[in-house]
């Protein structure tokens, strides 16, 4: 519930995204992980928070500077980044193996050691024959939330979000908790092929990884909560907003979480989403999503002027001085330095 009501939808509803694709599933999660376990620590007297990440991923950073923000004083252990853990452990496959010698469960296994995340927001893959980015990861996977798409059914499945202050609180009329909207949202998705992305990305340590991911509720989420805004956000705001989401999208990837900025940015964004209260419904098609309707209290849209048709509230005539003055700098510009066409 905590990872959904005070992280994830927080962070959509700034439509965060990272280098405009991947949800951040993964990286939401972390600052949480790291606050419960220091309130462990606290409540049995440790003094250090240990964590497997490896040395030359994200989730290390993420971790530790979540860990660190909330206790300055905590030691970190991270085996990965020991020499002497790494000279018995040179990589995942030496580890899988060493496993399955032990008899210790694991998800991975050397038919299969692609590394895998799992929570209620997505699942991710990387590592082993994904990390070759010209291999087609679809045959590789054990997709664990998604259908795919050629599998999904052969009609549309409508499903409709209500919403209040940016935040979605009901699936088709029920009202439901944040984590279960989410796994509601997993389910009805999920079986329609929704939520599947393949990237490319730009880890924070500064090299390019391969990763497959599913997270089909965030994305229809995603989508509603946009149609919403679309209706109950004005101009300037909204792309303020989009000009910003970017930003914070990389602060909640390279995990900071717990910093000045991002409070401020959060207490930004509960100010913005004030009017975003209505409900939208979508279409679910075979890995599509598809806004077909959305209503709210507080739209901003006014067919009476946006209409094509005459008459309306809307002068035309009005058009004509609002261009003769934001074309005067082009007129200037034009008269002192033509350009030739």
């Amino acid at each position: 519930e905590e990872l959904c009501r005070d992280f994830a939808f927080p962070v959509l509803q700034w439509q965060a995204k990272y280098e405009g694709i991947y949800l951040l599933g993964t990286s939401i999660a972390r600052p949480l992980i790291s606050k419960v376990c220091l309130q462990v620590a606290r409540e049995v007297g440790a003094e250090a928070y240990a964590h497997g990440a490896t040395g030359k991923g994200n989730d290390q950073c993420r971790f530790q500077l979540a860990a660190e923000a909330l206790e300055p004083t905590v030691k970190i252990i991270a085996p990965w980044r020991m020499e002497k853990f790494r000279k018995l452990f040179p990589g995942r496959t030496a580890m899988i193996d060493y496993c399955a010698k032990k008899n210790i469960p694991v998800k991975a296994s050397i038919k299969k050691p692609y590394s895998s995340d799992e929570n209620c927001l997505h699942i991710s893959y990387e590592a082993g024959d994904l990390e070759d980015p010209a291999v087609d990861g679809i045959p590789i996977i054990d997709f664990g939330m998604t259908v795919s798409p050629q599998e999904a059914p052969d009609k549309v499945e409508q499903v409709t979000i209500g919403f209040e202050h940016g935040v979605p609180l009901s699936v088709n009329g029920k009202k439901l908790s944040p984590l279960a909207i989410v796994e509601e949202m997993n389910r009805i998705a999920g079986r329609n092929g929704v939520g599947r992305i393949d990237i490319v990305e730009n880890r924070f340590v500064g090299m390019k990884s391969r990763g497959v991911y599913e997270a089909p509720g965030m994305t229809a989420l995603y989508a509603a909560h946009l149609a919403l805004e679309q209706l109950t956000i004005d101009r300037e705001t909204v792309h303020l907003r989009d000009r910003i989401s970017p930003e914070v999208a990389e602060m909640v990837y390279y995990g900071f979480w717990f910093v000045p900025k991002m409070d401020a940015l959060m207490a930004f964004m509960r100010e913005v989403q004030k009017p975003v209260t209505g409900d939208v419904t979508l279409g679910l098609y075979k890995g599509n999503v598809m806004v077909q309707s959305r209503t709210s209290p507080n739209s901003l849209y006014d067919a009476a002027i946006a209409s094509m048709e005459a008459g309306g509230s809307y002068d035309q005539t009005d058009a004509e001085g609002f261009l003769r003055i934001q074309g005067l700098p082009s007129r200037v510009l034009g008269k002192v330095r033509p350009r030739k066409y």
